[in-house]
């Protein structure tokens, strides 16, 4: 039991957001007994790894809100899946079929993967599926089935009710022409399935109908049930009215959209829910990751190289900072997971709060003993030459007999991530250093220092006969670059695991016939 002492201490961003929403969505809360956060999904494209993190960066506030609160919490993971699609996504089979059926709504067009009823289902059941995978707790709300059900009737209804002054805040922020045609409904073509951005003659707020211009043609639609649908920034504002949001997190490129939402659900009558506009991740060029390009690492392949824990760690840090995101940061975000779980053993209850591995795990630390890095693991991998996980174990239980595997889960899983990632990602990129004569010979006094050193000394002592040789061969003033002749020498890289107890792990003699066959 965390003391409330500590909780009303504790300045981690997830606590920082869920005491806002209890004190400033109290009267609301209050009034329907729940709390409800919402994340949205735009399924124009694959679910990638940015909608992950919105979903997961909720839980986390919901978790916080656990133990500050028992009244229940929904997480409403909301799928914009009646959306006309705008564009064919780079990473899509059959691309035919989505170019025959441009501007219908998501759930209207084959899916051309040819597994679901609709290319909008095959990526709403794409992302439950990996959602599921972490076990989130979330109730799907698909657009289209709110507005055929007519769930969204009384809003809608409302929407048409306020259409005057829902236009005097939308139309001072569009340009002359869009000003000419836009309206906050879209009418459904009756002919041709497309989602219609076509200009008002005449409103009917009594029987909720709107007549169209359709070029020159009236074209006269019910506003209910899925006929008409909203624009983005009037239909997020509704959504919020009808689902009665108090929490939703938005990317840093939203904020404008959440600005006009705000002034739109208070023409409707209720306040806007708390937001938390995030940073968008980038791939490796900066530049910003698309659903449609398809770029940066994927959900599945992160998955593939990684522990779930690891991406909810990523997900957890500095979410106001944009962080680039491709296949190379993936082994520091692991020995960062490996290192907090380390500094929780010995943590008081407040700084356990502040651990971000404590938010990934809600409170429960692991308790398990960490071998060593992820780093130093991948650098096993080559060096023991070990492509299995049998083998690898074997390797490591010969300098450490005493370890247990069934004892060692988060290890036992690494050691599967480890060999995957070293060949398909490090291996294609290993660039081994040739040393010069004066680099060679510093390696060779190191060989022969290490004849003084036995598998039993310590790690720190082995280290000293390191700098040792560094400092005795050109190195005195920048061990640093002493350090970096080694790695890019023996492990083909500029950093790499703490030496002394590399060797102490690897063995002495192994250590020396691995530097021999590098410098020859």
């Amino acid at each position: 039991m965390i003391e409330k002492i500590n909780l009303d201490k504790t300045n981690s961003w997830p606590f920082v957001e869920a005491k806002k929403i209890l004190k400033e969505r109290k009267n609301f809360i209050e009034k329907k007994g729940k709390i409800i956060l919402q994340t949205g999904y735009g399924p124009s494209g694959l679910p990638h790894i940015g909608t992950f993190g919105e979903v997961a960066r909720t839980t986390m506030v919901v978790n916080a809100l656990n133990h500050l609160t028992d009244l229940p919490k929904e997480i409403i993971t909301f799928s914009d899946d009646m959306d006309g699609l705008r564009k064919i996504p780079d990473n899509v089979p059959n691309k035919e079929i989505l170019n025959n059926n441009l501007h219908k709504p998501l759930t209207s067009i084959p899916d051309p993967f040819e597994k679901f009823n609709s290319f909008g289902e095959h990526n709403n059941e794409m992302l439950k599926k990996f959602l599921d995978k972490f076990n989130f707790k979330y109730n799907f709300k698909s657009s289209t089935e709110l507005y055929k059900s007519g769930f969204f009737n009384q809003a809608l209804k409302l929407v048409l009710e306020k259409y005057e002054s829902i236009m005097e805040i939308i139309l001072p922020t569009l340009g002359k022409e869009r000003q000419k045609t836009y309206c906050p409904f879209l009418p459904i073509s009756p002919e041709t399935g497309v989602v219609l951005e076509i200009p008002v003659l005449e409103i009917n707020k009594k029987e909720s109908k709107i007549i169209f211009d359709n070029n020159g043609k009236k074209l006269e639609k019910n506003i209910l049930d899925g006929h008409c649908k909203l624009q983005w920034k009037v239909d997020w504002a509704m959504r919020w009215y009808a689902l009665d949001v108090d929490f939703e997190m938005y990317g840093k490129d939203l904020i404008e959209s959440a600005i006009l939402s705000t002034k739109i659900i208070k023409s409707l009558g209720k306040n806007n829910p708390l937001g938390f506009a995030y940073e968008l991740f980038l791939d490796e060029k900066g530049e910003k990751i698309s659903k449609s390009k398809g770029n940066g690492i994927t959900i599945d392949q992160w998955l593939e190289y990684a522990s779930p824990e690891s991406l909810s760690l990523f997900m957890y840090q500095n979410p106001k900072r944009a962080k680039k995101l491709y296949k190379e940061i993936v082994p520091k975000a692991v020995n960062e997971y490996l290192d907090f779980i380390e500094k929780g053993k010995t943590q008081n209850n407040l700084q356990l709060l502040m651990n971000p591995v404590w938010h990934v795990h809600n409170g429960k630390m692991p308790k398990e003993k960490i071998i060593m890095t992820f780093s130093m693991l991948l650098n096993l991998v080559e060096t023991s030459n070990a492509d299995t996980k049998e083998l690898l174990w074997k390797f490591v239980k010969k300098y450490n007999k005493n370890i247990v595997e069934n004892e060692h889960s988060i290890f036992d899983n690494l050691i599967s991530y480890a060999i995957k990632y070293f060949n398909d990602v490090i291996k294609l990129k290993k660039q081994y250093k040739k040393p010069n004569k004066d680099e060679k010979k510093a390696l060779e006094a190191l060989i022969k220092a290490l004849e003084n050193c036995t598998d039993k000394m310590a790690p720190e002592d082995i280290q000293t006969q390191i700098y040792s040789v560094g400092k005795e061969n050109g190195y005195k003033e920048n061990l640093r670059d002493w350090f970096k002749l080694i790695y890019e020498v023996v492990f083909g890289v500029e950093n790499g695991p703490r030496m002394g107890f590399f060797i102490s792990f690897f063995g002495v003699n192994e250590t020396k016939q691995l530097i021999k066959d590098k410098i020859k």
